[in-house]
């Protein structure tokens, strides 16, 4: 089995444009629900194709206000560690949106 991504230029760049437009607006605490969009938003245009071609595809089943108290917990750390802690952060929401994935 292999993984295929669909990703269309066309999708990076809006959803790039989107995400820059929501940092500006919220003085940067939008980048706290980014890795949550970024993750779902790799993971929803993504196959798992088997040995016989049959693409099957992956769906994260996570949303980002779900999860607020996990999300203040690493503002904390991230201002105590002076942004230090956000590097993490993006590493344990991907763990979490992989976890929280499955295969239609």
């Amino acid at each position: 089995m292999k993984l295929k991504a669909n990703i269309r230029i066309f999708d990076i760049i809006g959803h790039i444009v989107i995400w820059l437009i929501l940092i500006i607006i919220t003085i940067g605490v939008a980048l706290f629900f980014l890795p949550y969009s970024f993750s779902k938003f790799i993971i929803n245009r993504t196959t798992l194709v088997d040995q016989n071609g049959v693409e099957r595809n992956l769906r994260c089943n996570i949303d980002m206000f779900s999860n607020i108290g996990h999300i203040v917990l690493w503002i904390i750390i991230t201002i105590l560690t002076l942004g230090i802690g956000y590097i993490f952060y993006f590493y344990r929401v991907w763990n979490y949106a992989l976890n929280n994935t499955s295969v239609e």
